[in-house]
């Protein structure tokens, strides 16, 4: 007489439907992590499912645009309100320049990281001039070259504030009817958002 056969054991039955099922378990994990990546793509490159509301008062300045970009070279690593003058530092641009300095004072224990500057393509009237080394003495000075800024800013006419970042980079924009207090709110929210700087 032959040999019994065995029957198959109950693990090599399964065998098939067990390996479905792991594939699957797979395919649902890959899915979780790679799907909201997808997702957020899409909606950052299409614009799709982006909220209309939002905490912020300047320009949101979100194209990687840097402190170079504008037409100033400085090497601030620090959270920066900088003002730029593409004209003589008029009335407009004379405000902005003490807002720039009251907000990093209101700042409080987090305004050491923060400074705040002053970026002119025209020389300072001597009188101004004198003022801001009188009563500013922590203003940091540079020059604005007007070839980049105007291929840059929004009205490379106006005086403009601008929050940049400790790597440089743009953030927000104002012109020179921003309210002080939605200012202040906006470099308190993003200190308070930031681990740089």
């Amino acid at each position: 007489m032959g040999a019994a056969m065995n029957p198959p054991s109950m693990s090599e039955a399964k065998t098939p439907a067990t390996r479905r099922k792991g594939r699957i378990q797979l395919l649902l994990i890959l899915l979780g992590v790679i799907g909201p990546m997808i997702l957020a793509t899409g909606m950052y490159k299409l614009q799709f499912w982006v909220p209309d509301g939002r905490s912020y008062h300047g320009e949101l300045i979100g194209n990687g645009q840097t402190r170079a970009d504008l037409g100033v070279q400085a090497d601030e690593q620090r959270w920066q309100l900088l003002v730029t003058a593409p004209k003589a530092c008029a009335a407009d641009c004379q405000q902005l320049v003490y807002l720039a300095r009251q907000i990093q004072i209101g700042l409080g224990r987090e305004a050491g990281r923060a400074s705040h500057a002053i970026a002119t393509a025209q020389p300072l009237s001597a009188d101004y001039d004198a003022k801001l080394t009188r009563e500013y003495p922590q203003l940091q000075r540079y020059p604005l070259d007007l070839g980049s800024f105007s291929k840059t800013a929004a009205d490379p006419a106006a005086p403009q504030l601008w929050i940049i970042d400790p790597h440089g980079n743009l953030v927000l924009r104002y012109d020179p009817s921003v309210n002080g207090k939605d200012l202040l709110k906006d470099m308190q929210h993003l200190l308070k958002l930031s681990n740089i700087g």
